[in-house]
């Protein structure tokens, strides 16, 4: 990614989060969107995001991969990880060589099995309160930059100022209610992924891009669409069968014009 086009990802992704600040915008997509955004600007492959649920606990919110959300699982199972000591002091945590974290050696072990060589946890934050961490993944050896630290924990501060826009005329307990609704819904759209998943004989990385892929295209929230997945309101074969179509219409040819 150039200079150039780099600078205008980051610029699009701020105006995408403003453009998003409504009273009833989806936390769960707008915090799927910032993370995806962020590993293609400083070239990671798969990142993750965990906040604080309503009882004070770590929970994975958000992930770009099936295997980076198992690697966040298993260091919150652990107690221990980059990420978590990331949240305990609030400041960026880079491991350029997993292979050389001996300190997590649970962590280090999945990581690896996974395929992750190098890992940068970002501190999601407003002044002292910390909230969760945003945590990318790369599949070499080797820190991010200065430049693209800084770009990460500037998107990392626009995601927690997302979250917590309410905090100036409400009561902290409504951010926590915001925030465990958000997670209600992860749980919610992992029972579609596993519906869909299931039926599909599909991954669960191939189940979610399905789900998304039908939500933006019919501007449905993901939490409407897994409501309805798991309830049985809309069948699984509608989303293969938008897919297929989608396909097909993008492989027919242009209608020749009359002479």
């Amino acid at each position: 990614m150039t200079s150039a086009s780099r600078e205008d990802r980051l610029n699009a992704a701020f105006v995408m989060v403003a453009d998003s600040l409504t009273d009833d915008y989806d936390v769960v997509e707008l915090l799927h969107t910032l993370i995806s955004e962020c590993t293609e600007i400083v070239n990671v492959q798969a990142g993750g995001l965990m906040l604080l649920d309503a009882d004070g606990e770590l929970q994975v919110v958000a992930s770009t991969t099936e295997s980076a959300e198992l690697v966040e699982v298993l260091q919150l199972a652990a107690g221990a990880g980059p990420c978590l000591d990331c949240f305990a002091t609030g400041e960026q945590v880079s491991v350029p060589d997993v292979a050389a974290a001996a300190r997590w050696p649970a962590f280090q072990e999945e990581a690896l099995r996974r395929g992750f060589r190098s890992v940068h946890a970002i501190p999601l934050r407003l002044r002292g309160d910390t909230i969760g961490t945003m945590n990318l993944f790369g599949t070499s050896i080797g820190a991010l930059s200065a430049r693209d630290a800084s770009a990460a924990q500037a998107l990392a501060d626009v995601a927690t100022i997302s979250i917590l826009q309410q905090r100036i005329s409400a009561h902290a307990q409504l951010i926590a209610e915001q925030l465990q609704r958000a997670l209600d819904s992860r749980v919610l759209i992992e029972q579609a992924k596993g519906a869909v998943a299931q039926v599909n004989g599909t991954s669960m990385d191939e189940s979610f891009t399905l789900l998304r892929g039908y939500a933006r295209d019919r501007n449905l929230s993901l939490h409407a669409l897994a409501e309805a997945i798991t309830n049985r309101s809309l069948p699984i074969s509608a989303l293969t069968t938008s897919h297929e179509d989608e396909r097909v219409s993008s492989r027919r040819p242009a209608a020749r014009k009359q002479e």
